[in-house]
């Protein structure tokens, strides 16, 4: 079995899923009281946030090239980051060590691709939404990616963190993050990426009829089964 580095904290609320799917995957795969080899690098969000808020990208990547480097050193085979919007600076993380990354986006298309979805709605941080590090990574699958309308990207954002980094979890927020959904299906939408780690806290595939794909649950999955190949 691989051994998994995780960089985790971006938050610890959805960092505590992967490490739960990562487990429950390869005990499900090999029985008994089996469980994930993995090193975890927890960094400090607050930190990152106030990074990302101030466009300081680079400072971003400083950050986490230094846990990648940390998580190689103790041991670890490949890398996850446990976050969608990092890997706007995978490129940095992956240069500064020689062992793999694996991508959140290109695993998610994949799983896309395996359910015949072509034309998919994305959820996720502002910078996930508007900007092209992490739509590029499906268009080169031949996706066709939808975003919320401006007022919509801006409800997503603030509930992701005013209230899901932080553990929140309210009525109010999911029944808004519905309607958001409900509007891009209008538009075409035949899947909803759940393109934050944080959203599968608050949005289930039970709240609606159109196909959601968790991407913590699809990064977490494929991570555990790479670990295993």
């Amino acid at each position: 079995m691989k051994t998994i580095g995780l960089i985790g904290g971006m938050s610890w609320e959805s960092t505590v899923s992967y490490y739960q799917i990562i487990n429950r995957t390869v005990q499900e795969k090999l029985g008994g009281f089996h469980s994930a080899k993995c090193l975890l690098y927890s960094v400090d969000f607050h930190e990152i946030e106030k990074c990302q808020e101030a466009g300081d990208w680079e400072k971003c990547g400083e950050i986490l090239s230094s846990a990648a480097k940390s998580l190689e050193k103790g041991g670890a085979d490949f890398i996850i980051i446990c976050t969608n919007t990092m890997h706007k600076v995978l490129g940095q993380i992956q240069s500064a060590v020689s062992i793999p990354v694996l991508h959140i986006a290109e695993v998610t298309a994949e799983e896309l691709l395996q359910n015949k979805i072509r034309k998919v709605a994305l959820l996720g941080t502002i910078y996930t939404m508007e900007q092209d590090f992490y739509k590029e990574k499906l268009r080169e699958k031949n996706l066709e990616v939808l975003v919320p309308e401006e007022e919509d990207r801006k409800i997503v954002n603030h509930i992701i963190f005013h209230e899901l980094c932080l553990g929140v979890v309210s009525e109010e927020s999911k029944a808004a993050y519905l309607k958001i959904i409900d509007k891009l299906a209008a538009k075409g939408a035949q899947g909803v990426i759940l393109g934050c780690t944080e959203i599968g806290i608050l949005i289930q595939q039970q709240d609606t009829s159109i196909p959601l794909f968790d991407t913590t649950e699809i990064h977490a999955k494929r991570a555990a089964l790479y670990a295993l190949s």
